[in-house]
């Protein structure tokens, strides 16, 4: 046996109190989970601690929480790993962010989780006519959609998700990564229809700020932050979708200008969003309301110096052998015959987490 401490958030929405840490020190082996501790506190000190818990097996996702400010399942983290990961020796438990808590460690999921994963419409649209008997689906179809399949719904992805923190109306990582379930399976009927809505929406899948969040909060590799990707290759290069956000055409500018010259131009970036690939991009017409429309921005940019105006006129490039090298990626990428699609549950090891 040996002693932890536990700091817990709590919480209480319908007593009007502000939210407070209490702390219990409580007794087990340091391979017991942080979840087992958190039940101990409730049996031994008090009853009215709120966690949700179901498998106690990290298979039905209830128990998510923050553990030393990172999301994680409670029932899936040991002790004695958590103590040494905490700050002063004392492990802080508190509920996941980005949804509203209803008690202590308890989050509703119904009101934010729920509604983005029933946003996507997660179920099969079955072609038509169906199968007298069943659907043979090739196995590099199905190997292919492994990876999102493997997603508990425990809402950590929702979590730590700084782009929801930001919009909260953006979809999500969770949900989109469902999305991805069903437009990767080639026995859906509706994928063009799919990745349209999912591009169109401004909160969809150009919402996203490739922040790694969501890849690093995940407790089964599910990686949701790559199934958007896949939606995005999918829907611009597959379907070639260009949407009224301007995320395909902005993503194909950000690709042409590290091409052209080794690392990010972002004063060039506006431009070729919305005129082209071009240079002389920022002199078409079809820029100009655009630039309008964006001046507090560009203003903001100067202001702080992120954009200086000499860097307009002559962007700035690397070295010549850099260029080579980057465009050499290019080219070996580029010039593959089909697209390589990472998929940790067939690519990775099993010591991978």
């Amino acid at each position: 046996m040996a002693e932890f401490t536990l700091r817990l958030r709590r919480y209480d929405p319908e007593s009007g109190e502000a939210p407070y840490w209490e702390e219990h020190t409580i007794e087990l082996e340091p391979h017991r989970s942080v979840l087992e501790g958190i039940l101990q506190a409730k049996n031994r000190f008090d009853g009215s601690i709120g966690i949700r818990c179901s498998c106690r097996a990290a298979i039905c996702g209830s128990c998510g929480v923050k553990i030393n400010g990172q999301p994680d399942l409670a029932c899936h983290t040991h002790l004695g790993r958590a103590k040494k990961r905490s700050r002063d020796g004392v492990i802080e438990v508190e509920p996941m962010g980005n949804m509203p808590v209803i008690k202590d460690l308890i989050v509703d999921m119904e009101a934010v989780h729920w509604k983005k994963i029933r946003r996507v419409t997660p179920w099969l649209i079955a072609k038509q006519p169906v199968p007298e008997r069943e659907y043979i689906v090739p196995r590099e179809s199905m190997v292919d959609v492994t990876q999102s399949m493997a997603c508990i719904q425990c809402g950590a992805c929702v979590s730590d998700c700084l782009s929801m923190e930001v919009d909260p109306e953006f979809i999500g990582p969770a949900a989109l990564a469902k999305a991805y379930r069903f437009v990767g399976d080639p026995r859906d009927d509706q994928t063009f229809e799919r990745l349209q809505d999912l591009a169109e929406d401004p909160h969809g899948i150009y919402d996203c700020t490739h922040c790694f969040q969501c890849i690093s909060a995940c407790p089964k590799g599910v990686a949701p932050m790559s199934q958007i990707m896949r939606l995005r290759r999918r829907a611009g290069n597959d379907f070639h979708i260009e949407d009224r956000n301007n995320g395909e055409r902005h993503e194909r500018a950000f690709v042409s200008l590290v091409k052209q010259y080794g690392l990010l131009n972002e004063a060039e970036l506006l431009p070729r969003s919305y005129g082209g690939d071009s240079p002389l991009a920022k002199f078409k017409p079809s820029f100009a309301g655009e630039a309008a429309n964006s001046l507090p921005v560009i203003a903001k940019g100067l202001l702080r110096r992120k954009v200086r105006p000499a860097a307009v006129l002559k962007p700035h490039k690397l070295a010549r052998p850099d260029r080579d090298q980057i465009k050499r990626i290019y080219d070996e990428v580029e010039g593959r015959e089909a697209r390589a699609e990472f998929n940790i549950y067939i690519s990775g090891k099993d010591e991978d987490r």
